[in-house]
């Protein structure tokens, strides 16, 4: 089944068995059971200093690489994150509590996030994060009158919305003018809020952001958003005298679930950008900022593979197969939620005929409950068997629920021939930890 292996970390073993990161994933699972969350962290490693060292070649050593932590976030990952020298995007209290206590320097951070409330923005201001990205109006001005109350200058970002249609999953699109994120440069609210944010006291206005959506395979949809919104920073210095030192493009950059999808050479992909950058800020007569990039899902998500115990074997004679496994939706939303891709194989009979239709579903009394339909697997696939699903490193844990009472499973990092675990294993009582 090589031709299924859509990451170099994936390889078959003379037993028949899948390894991932070199290591036995039969072996993996007899020592920490399923559900299981596997994640490579040399992978990781070598998707941060690909991003980083392209970033630097790119403009000329100026720039920054935001971790997308809404994508895989628990204090493991953060900690990897400040040791590869990278920055971090954090969406809620949680997240910045999660890297506060991973040691990441906040310094570092960004606070996104659509709808902040006060205590939210105190906290971001309390521990020290480097710069907010704002989305409302109502947000600014809340932000500059707490920053007013502690007698500090609030370092902003505008979210500004470039009116792209990226091409991909309607629900992961978030460029599009009518999306809840940002203001419009199109219909004037992004001016408008500019103007506003000058005129403020204790805020400091450092740059402008977008993000147009997810699962883009090439470098098309940055080079538009680029290009609208250097002609916006061209427009704000001509009209108010303000130059932005910071344009960051957000993320988006895809990853195959499937093998028919393509893999992007992102240092590639980065060096056009920033060849179009370069020449576009000349043309326009503005200062070439600062650019930014927020990764999430490309960094991590062929770090991760997920596996599974086959429960139950349903054959519905020329209707359908079911093949049940003992996780489903409370460990992967994502195609209850918008029908994702996966690629998902027998971890121990790779050398056997796939030859088996079939639904691959979960424990949950839910009859969406789908991690994927239409999978081949072996006709001899029975209870006990093991199910590796592939690419589950983004949005897989930090989607995670208990819904149906169920435990969330661990996070297992390997390395160099070793694993360790990074989140245990939840127990019964942890369900109950919070209850009164």
């Amino acid at each position: 089944m090589a031709e299924q292996f859509l990451c170099s970390n994936l390889s078959a073993g003379e037993n028949g068995r899948l390894y991932f990161a070199g290591q036995d994933t039969q072996e993996l699972a007899r020592r920490y059971g399923t559900p299981l969350y596997l994640m490579d962290e040399q992978r990781i490693r070598e998707r941060c200093r690909t991003y980083v060292q392209a970033v630097k070649t790119a403009f000329g050593g100026r720039g920054r690489v935001l971790f997308a932590a809404k994508a895989a976030a628990f204090r493991r990952m953060l900690a990897i994150m400040a040791e590869e020298g990278m920055c971090a995007d954090l969406v809620s209290p949680g997240e910045i509590w999660t890297a506060a206590r991973a040691g990441f320097p906040l310094e570092r951070a960004w606070f996104h996030s659509s709808n902040k409330s006060d205590e939210d923005i105190a906290f971001a201001m309390e521990h020290g994060v480097g710069a907010i990205v704002v989305d409302s109006t109502e947000e600014l001005f809340a932000i500059d009158r707490i920053a007013a109350e502690r007698r500090v200058q609030q370092p902003i970002l505008l979210r500004l919305t470039p009116g792209i249609d990226p091409h991909t999953f309607e629900a992961v699109a978030t460029g599009k003018v009518d999306s809840k994120f940002g203001f419009g440069i199109e219909t004037g609210l992004a001016e408008e809020i500019t103007r506003t944010a000058l005129s403020l006291c204790h805020v400091s206005l450092i740059g402008f952001h977008c993000h147009v959506g997810s699962e883009v395979f090439d470098s098309d949809v940055f080079l538009r958003s680029a290009e609208i919104m250097l002609r916006f920073i061209a427009m704000v210095k001509e009209r108010y005298g303000y130059e932005a030192g910071i344009l960051d493009l957000g993320g988006g950059y895809g990853v195959r679930y499937l093998s028919d999808q393509p893999d992007i050479d992102i240092a590639a992909n980065i060096m056009e950008v920033g060849a179009y950058i370069t020449r576009r800020c000349a043309e326009l007569g503005i200062a070439q900022p600062e650019v930014a990039f927020e990764p999430g899902r490309s960094i991590v998500a062929d770090a991760g593979l997920t596996l599974y115990t086959v429960g139950m074997v349903k054959r519905i004679p020329d209707i359908v197969n079911y093949v049940s496994v003992d996780g489903g939706m409370t460990d992967n939303i994502r195609y209850a939620l918008y029908q994702a891709p996966y690629t998902v194989l027998a971890a121990g009979k790779l050398s056997e005929p796939w030859d088996l239709r079939c639904t691959v579903v979960g424990r949950c009394c839910e009859s969406g409950d789908i991690i994927q339909p239409d999978v081949a697997l072996p006709a001899s696939i029975r209870r006990g068997d093991l199910l590796a699903v592939c690419t589950t490193g983004a949005y897989n844990y930090s989607m995670a629920s208990n819904y149906n009472r169920v435990p969330r499973p661990p996070i297992v990092m390997l390395n160099e021939g070793e694993s360790y675990v990074a989140v245990r294993r939840e127990s019964l009582d942890d369900l109950l930890a919070l209850d009164e």
